[in-house]
């Protein structure tokens, strides 16, 4: 459910424009469209994810979308996130510990 609120709060809050020239600046090609396929994975997948369905596939994704997050935005902060900053991977890595638990749950 977090990755959909995520999502939610980037279409109604960040926007998806600011999120492409993120991914713009970060070099990725077709940054506009691939900040709207981001956006509806996360949506979608998270939705999905409360229902059981596609469970180990939508984890992976999940975790490789943060490594990717981690990487880009949270590790030059270090591990603990400042109020209203960018920085610290510990949430990032919470969520990876969260995923990899939901995933390998028979």
């Amino acid at each position: 459910m977090s990755m959909a609120a995520n999502g939610f709060y980037r279409i109604f809050e960040i926007g998806i424009g600011n999120f492409g020239e993120f991914l713009d600046i970060q070099g990725f090609p077709q940054s506009f469209l691939l900040a709207w396929l981001i956006t509806i994975f996360e949506i979608a997948g998270g939705l999905t994810l409360v229902f059981s369905y596609f469970r180990r596939v939508l984890c992976a994704a999940f975790i490789f979308e943060l490594l990717i997050g981690i990487v880009l935005v949270n590790a030059s902060g270090g591990w603990i996130a400042e109020e209203l900053s960018t920085g610290g991977a510990e949430y990032n890595t919470l969520l990876i510990v969260c995923f990899s638990l939901i995933a390998s749950d028979d």
